[in-house]
């Protein structure tokens, strides 16, 4: 397998299960020092050893609470104090849920936006002027509900919709700066967050699970679901110099299910 990311420093959050473990692993396999953040140390440490029993170099882990300022300042400070650099800065964390509208708490939304939108605007701000000094990258993992609305995911849909503005409006300063951001909006994918969303779904439809994946895949004319090896992958091109003259794109990993031109 290539080392094109050989000497380069990578930050996955989200890092230690699904989507945002896979892309850790693909980086790792590539050669680059993976530094995952996430809430659980346990969790992250699992991760880390599966790494490296690949052959890859062993991630560096930061357990912290990316909901508050102090945890994106304490995954920053860990890479400042042991690396002094980042190249690449993927946000993958978040954990919006789904469910009937008129039964979720005001937590359900601010729990959102604090994980998966707020973690990000505060680690591209801590982390921009090294990505700067890099002419690196930032790779942000958001959605298909950014595009396609869902009554059963009225909070998912706000905050990915938000997420994806913000990217895009970031990537005008990435211009300026020589940093290319991108975004990458995974369909329904094969991991324990979908997991729970379907049980999510199906206490605010009265139905089953099972019923909700299979109206799902029926619906949206899926014969599979997608893996988190699938968004890896193109995490790992969206922050390669081939990639150099993408920026400010959103690209879906769902198997087609976007229903829109865009």
């Amino acid at each position: 397998m290539s080392r094109e990311f050989e000497g380069k420093v990578v930050v996955v959050t989200g890092g230690s299960r699904g989507i945002g473990r896979a892309i850790g692993a693909a980086f790792a396999d590539r050669g680059a020092q993976v530094v995952l953040a996430a809430s659980s140390a346990a969790n992250l440490d699992k991760a880390a050893e599966a790494i490296a029993e690949r052959g890859a170099k062993r991630p560096i882990t930061v357990a912290a609470d990316l909901r508050e300022q102090q945890g994106c300042e304490a995954v920053y400070n860990k890479v400042q104090a042991e690396l002094g650099r980042c190249d690449v800065l993927v946000n993958s964390a978040g954990a919006t849920k789904a469910g009937a509208f008129l039964e979720q708490p005001d937590d359900d939304w601010h729990d959102g936006f604090a994980l998966k939108f707020f973690a990000a605007v505060r680690l591209s701000r801590l982390f921009w002027p090294m990505l700067k000094r890099s002419q690196g990258f930032v790779v942000n993992i958001i959605g298909g509900a950014a595009r396609i609305p869902d009554p059963e995911f009225l909070v998912g849909g706000a905050v990915n919709a938000a997420f994806a503005n913000f990217s895009k409006g970031l990537s005008g300063i990435g211009m300026r700066d020589g940093v290319n951001v991108n975004a990458i909006l995974p369909g329904l994918t094969e991991t324990e967050r979908v997991e729970q969303l379907f049980q999510q779904r199906a206490v605010a439809l009265k139905t089953t699970p099972d019923e909700v994946r299979a109206r799902a895949m029926a619906k949206n004319g899926l014969r599979r679901l997608g893996t988190p090896e699938d968004v890896a992958e193109l995490a790992v091109f969206l922050a390669s110099e081939r990639a150099r003259h993408i920026q400010g794109t959103s690209i879906a990993v769902d198997g087609g299910a976007t229903s829109g031109v865009y």
